[in-house]
Order: structure tokens, then C-alpha cells, then sequence
């Protein structure tokens, strides 16, 4: 029986309540003050504990779907190939360039770890900086880890202009997870020495700068104004601290759960600022709970907005190009989801897929789909080439 199955849920369930029911009725008979006795009160103790501690385990993880099959929550078996697919293609946005404003500020440096790298020299594997990233438009700070390619520190690329994205964790995730749990810049560092990435700017980050609150990357009325933040303040700072181009065909924007509900909202939203987006595992609509609060303030067309299928269905599909990646199997209502959003997408709206067989909503699926999505997103960053200097210049 599956991790999943009702069955085993259920079991499970039975067992804890009869376990609970035997502690309860032997108790009486282990009240003697011997060895004998004492062991017995902790055995009973610790067998009932941990089988309510499996029940409710089962039960989160039916809810959340965070592990689809015991594979899955191990870590062994065979879990199946990515899938990529492409569907439709379109044309790229038009945009222009975005105003320079104040650098990030240092906080500090970390080596990066795989990819083959060997010691800390960052010509050979890069660097990351710990940065924090205030906003000049909407008064929102927060931290952030930025990976610099081996190339922006080789004399040859001096000169040289480097594609960006922006990473988002999922909520309420830690940027740091993006370094140690996901390893952005391994992956990045890896696919780079074989061939299939471009030199590309890491902007490593949680998807609210506004903790403890979700903000769901929403303009609040009155309130967090994280949409704002993450269009115009992030590449405005990035692009004056870092050699990175300002053209918006040289960005894009990816992330997890709700950092991938985010890179979709923001790339249908501002095509002009992110025409690149990649989702893994994310969702179509904006969630509404304790963490989040009144994002909307009772305004219906807000709320329709934030629902990335009713934006394909009832507004003009901007000229961007989106990759959803995901578990075919074991991610709750995620494929189902996804299959219908993806049926909606129409021209100029580009979209591709990357799928594995099956896997949860959780770092071990997520780190399968990694590669294939960083791939896809180098393919479609462009940077212009710089202008030609006329001879005898």
C-alpha cells in the first residue's frame, strides 16, 4: 500500500486508537514500583506516542502532499526522468531600460558547494553574497543571497553585461534554503561547466518582504506593496550594484510552491519587466489564510487578478514565455491544475513543461526538476550585444 492510500491511513488511525485504548486499560497493572513496572509504563508510553505522532505525520502529509509514496520520503527507488515539453512559441515583449538607483548592501560571503568546484577562488566557481536589498520606491527591505558566476571575475568578461534572475523560496521558506537545501548555485555552477547554462546573476530570495506575513508578491491596498518591490525596486538596486543587463529580454524570475505562484504573477503582470518564468510545483491562484489576511481589502477585481486562470481567460495574454514544472503523481491537485492552466494558454503566450513520474511538494522533487528548469531559463535569457566601436575610435 502506497504512503497515500487511504488504507494506510486508516491503519494507522485504528492502531493509535487501540494503542491508546491498551495504554489505558494496562495501566492500572504497571503501578508497582519494580523494573518490571517501570519499563513498562515507558514502553507504553513511547509505543503510544509515536503511533499518534505516524497518524498525524500521515495525515499532514495527505493534506500537503508533501511526500507522494514511500520512495519518495526515503529517498530510494527509481524516480523516473524529467520530462520537458514545449507547446507553443511566441514573440518576445518589447521593453526598456530601468532607472539606477542605490547598490545592495554587503552583508557578507560564502563559498559555493558542488558543481566540481575546488576551493573558494570565484574564477573558478563564483561567489555568494549575502546582500540586503532595500527599496527606494517602496520603502520594503529584505535579505537576499546572490550568486555571481565564475565569469564575472575572469579579466575576459570585464566588460560584459550578465543575464539575472530572481529565485524565489517557498513561503514561509528561508532564502538561505535556496543555497543549502535547493543549492541554486551548485546547480547553476554544474550546468554551466556542461555547457547547457549561460553565465547567469542568482537573485536568491523569500517570496514576502514582509515576514512574517504572505504577501503573495500582492500590491496591498494600504499595505505591503510587494508587487512593487519585486518589479521595480529589485532590478533597479541589482542592476546598480552588478554587471547585469537592464534590457528586460536578459531577466526572468523562477521559484517553488509560492515562490512559483509569484513568477508567473508577476511575468502575466509585468511582461515588460520578467517576459521569462519558470513555476515548480507552484499554484494558479492567490492563497487566503492567517498568514496572509485581507490581501484584497474586499475588492473583487483584485481578487480575480490574483487568479492566474481567470487572468488567461479574461484579459490579453501578454508575450512572455513560462515553464510549469512539477510531479506528474503525488503533488496533490497539481497536475490537474496545471494541465488546465497550460490548456488555456494561447498565443503570444509561450509555454513549456518539465514533469518527473512522481515525487511530493517538497525539497527532494524540487531539486529533481532544478537542472531542467535553469536550462530552460538560461535558453531564453538574451543579453544585446554590446555596440560595435568604430574603428579609430
Amino acid at each position: 500500500m502506497g504512503l497515500t492510500s487511504h488504507k494506510v491511513l486508516a491503519l494507522v488511525v485504528l492502531a493509535a486508537v487501540l494503542v491508546m485504548a491498551a495504554t489505558v486499560w494496562v495501566w492500572p497493572r504497571l503501578a508497582g514500583g519494580n523494573w518490571r513496572a517501570v519499563l513498562g509504563r515507558i514502553g507504553t508510553l513511547l509505543g503510544t506516542q509515536l503511533v499518534v505522532i505516524c497518524a498525524l505525520g500521515l495525515v499532514a502529509n495527505n493534506y500537503f502532499a508533501f511526500y507522494s509514496s514511500w520512495d519518495d520520503l526515503l529517498g530510494t527507488g527509481d524516480q523516473g526522468a524529467v520530462t520537458v515539453h514545449t507547446k507553443t512559441a511566441g514573440k518576445d515583449p518589447a521593453g526598456g531600460r530601468r532607472i539606477r538607483v542605490m547598490p545592495v548592501q554587503d552583508l557578507g560571503r560564502a563559498a559555493v558547494q558542488g558543481g566540481g568546484a575546488i576551493g573558494r577562488d570565484p574564477k573558478q566557481a563564483g561567489e555568494i553574497q549575502l546582500v540586503r536589498i532595500a527599496g527606494p520606491a517602496t520603502g520594503l527591505s529584505t535579505d537576499a543571497y546572490v550568486y555571481l558566476p565564475p565569469q564575472y571575475f575572469q579579466p575576459q568578461y570585464a566588460n560584459r553585461q550578465f543575464p539575472a534572475a530572481v529565485v524565489m523560496t517557498g513561503f514561509p521558506g528561508d532564502a538561505k534554503n535556496l543555497v543549502t537545501r535547493l543549492n541554486y548555485p551548485g546547480a547553476a555552477l554544474q550546468l554551466l561547466q556542461d555547457g547547457k547554462m549561460q553565465p547567469t546573476v542568482l537573485i536568491l530570495m523569500r517570496p514576502s518582504p514582509a515576514m512574517p506575513a504572505d504577501s503573495e508578491c500582492e500590491d496591498i491596498p494600504g499595505g505591503t506593496q510587494a508587487d512593487s518591490y519585486f518589479t521595480k525596486d529589485v532590478p533597479q538596486v541589482i542592476e546598480a550594484s552588478y554587471r547585469v543587463s537592464a534590457d528586460p529580454h536578459a531577466w526572468g524570475v523562477v521559484g517553488n510552491s509560492t515562490g512559483g505562484y509569484c513568477a508567473l504573477k508577476l511575468a502575466m503582470r509585468h511582461p515588460d519587466v520578467y517576459p521569462n518564468a519558470v513555476s515548480i510545483s507552484g499554484y494558479y491562484k492567490a492563497a487566503e489564510d492567517e498568514t496572509t489576511g485581507d490581501l484584497f481589502k474586499g475588492s473583487r477585481q483584485r481578487r480575480d487578478e490574483a487568479d492566474l486562470m481567470w487572468r488567461l481567460k479574461n484579459l490579453p495574454q501578454p508575450a512572455i514565455s513560462v515553464m510549469l514544472s512539477g510531479s506528474e503523481e503525488g503533488d496533490g491537485d497539481y497536475k490537474k491544475e496545471t494541465d488546465a492552466f497550460e490548456a488555456a494558454i494561447q498565443k503570444p503566450m509561450n509555454v513549456s513543461t518539465a514533469t518527473v513520474p512522481t515525487g511530493g511538494h517538497n525539497f527532494q522533487t524540487w531539486t529533481r526538476l532544478l537542472p531542467p528548469s535553469l536550462e530552460w531559463l538560461s535558453q531564453h535569457l538574451t543579453v544585446p550585444a554590446a555596440p560595435a566601436v568604430p574603428t579609430g575610435a
